[in-house]
């Protein structure tokens, strides 16, 4: 079972706990979201920093260093937490793995610059975060409760009260699936979009195929996840008239042509054995464009890289 199908869119012109508590942690993740962010991230009491309003992320991030944030440009040793995409977190602005992809994605795949109109929905960074995207470009964060991630603008995804053509980048991590009707979604962000914009889409991807939760999910902000979704997301995007291309690593890459499982250890929410057929077997691995190679990937925290893909879905024009 999937999302419900409408007809086609007509043409628009200091890592703070004991190392017994990490196991838990990965475990938990889906459900612990921003507490475990909170719990595992920076330390208690900190207002994590933001990124320099004077550095544009136009500009190349500084070289060498064992690690660095695609956010906030933090150098160091190493990210706080273990590799994993909620709980790697950047000890400076709080950026986690899914964070810095998406950072790293917008800076890959768009002609950035203080022109461009920006909205993101229900962003994880805090005030700082947002004062420094403002200063950037013509940013607007949004939430459809302004309940767990207050931003600029209450819009409800499913019916959005902006005109068509009005917006150049959507950047939307880990909310479609708390939605229950996502072809309006879709539908409604490809009409804000302006020919030529890009909407920077992540969701957990934990399986193959999209299917509902077999048992009732929710987050810790309370919100309930109507959709596990898998490779076939990329499909319905096209069906909406997006131009899609499905952008990860070079490990995940190389995984899939080599026919090989590189991970040992895995983290046990992600089926992993299921996302790899499922690209073999279905000519996902064609959609797969890769944007960090090993080293990038280590640097940034791209690892393991089954935890890390973001559809880039842009509008012709």
């Amino acid at each position: 079972m999937g999302p419900t199908r409408r007809r086609a869119r007509r043409p628009q012109p200091r890592w703070s706990l004991r190392a017994r508590v990490r196991p838990a942690a990965r475990t938990a993740y889906r459900r612990l979201g921003d507490l475990g962010r909170r719990l595992l991230g920076p330390g208690a009491g900190a207002a994590p920093a933001g990124p320099d309003p004077e550095t544009p992320p136009w500009l190349p991030l500084p070289p060498g260093g064992a690690a660095t944030c695609t956010v906030c440009r933090w150098q160091g040793d190493a990210f706080d937490g273990p590799a994993h995409v909620e709980l790697s977190v950047c000890p400076r602005c709080g950026a986690n793995g899914r964070d810095r992809f998406l950072h790293w994605c917008l800076a890959r795949r768009v002609d950035l610059g203080p022109h461009l109109r920006v909205i993101e929905c229900s962003p994880r960074l805090g005030p700082a975060y947002r004062a420094a995207m403002t200063s950037w470009f013509f940013y607007r964060a949004t939430d459809h409760d302004q309940r767990s991630h207050a931003g600029h603008l209450r819009l409800d995804l499913q019916a959005i009260e902006l005109p068509d053509d009005c917006v150049d980048v959507v950047l939307c991590s880990h909310v479609l699936e708390h939605v229950r009707d996502v072809d309006k979604v879709l539908s409604e962000l490809r009409r804000v979009l302006a020919p030529g914009g890009h909407l920077l889409l992540q969701v957990p991807v934990l399986q193959g195929r999209t299917s509902p939760p077999a048992a009732p999910e929710v987050h810790a902000d309370a919100t309930p996840v109507h959709w596990r979704f898998g490779l076939d997301l990329t499909g319905r995007l096209r069906e909406e008239g997006f131009a899609v291309d499905l952008l990860g690593t070079e490990e995940l890459a190389a995984a899939i042509r080599s026919g090989d499982d590189p991970w040992g250890v895995r983290a046990p929410e992600f089926d992993v054995p299921d996302l790899l057929r499922t690209f073999r077997t279905t000519g996902a691995a064609d959609d797969l464009v890769v944007v960090a190679d090993d080293a990038a990937a280590r640097r940034f925290g791209f690892v393991p890289g089954y935890q890390f893909l973001t559809w880039d879905c842009r509008v012709p024009g």
